[in-house]
């Protein structure tokens, strides 16, 4: 790292730092008032930041809500960049390229299983916030469609398998008794589509 990289690299560290104070005060503030009852005021003050802070990061406490979807959206990009994978002849192989990206997703938000339980939760309870998860979904799907794209698949084919694997996941979501299940139920459901007409 030469002296010219160092003030940048702090920098982007404190920022960094600031988001993810931010994400760790609106959690708890949610978790301990309820979503309503808390303000972006309240995150700013339990994070120590500043309101025009927040809102460098965050375009309202909504967003604060879904902060971690962009790494999941990210760890897509990342795994969907394999250039050894070629296009998939048709929807069952697309489907089969998309099933361990979608895995490492669903292992991925569960990492931590309080945060993925209270996150489920306060979706749950608010019509706002499921909307919002509504399209954060179909941006997944979308990221998963491209990344078949980009591999050369066809746009209809790529498009239908997306769906398909993001079916698997809001079956295992559904499926899933605690948050520990979700990659199994997830798993068990792509298997059942992969299954389908054969025998």
């Amino acid at each position: 790292m030469t002296p010219e990289q160092t003030p940048e690299s702090l920098v982007q560290r404190k920022q960094l730092r600031a988001r993810q104070r931010i994400i760790e005060a609106a959690d708890e503030l949610f978790a301990l008032h309820g979503y309503d009852a808390v303000s972006v005021s309240d995150i700013a003050a339990r994070a120590e930041v500043g309101r025009t802070t927040f809102f460098r990061y965050f375009g309202d406490k909504t967003e604060v809500v879904f902060a971690k979807e962009q790494a999941v959206l990210d760890a897509i990009a990342v795994a969907g960049a394999d250039d050894k994978v070629g296009a998939a002849g048709d929807c069952r192989e697309a489907v089969e390229q998309l099933r361990p990206i979608v895995l490492g997703v669903c292992a991925q938000v569960t990492e931590d299983l309080d945060t993925y339980e209270r996150h489920t939760d306060l979706v749950e309870k608010h019509l706002e916030l499921r909307a919002r998860e509504a399209l954060k979904t179909q941006q997944l799907a979308s990221d998963l469609s491209e990344v078949l794209r980009k591999r050369g698949t066809s746009q209809a084919t790529a498009v239908l398998a997306a769906q398909i694997a993001l079916a698997c996941y809001e079956t295992g979501r559904r499926r899933a008794r605690t948050a520990a299940d979700l990659v199994s139920e997830s798993r068990a459901a792509f298997d059942e589509v992969l299954t389908l007409g054969r025998g």
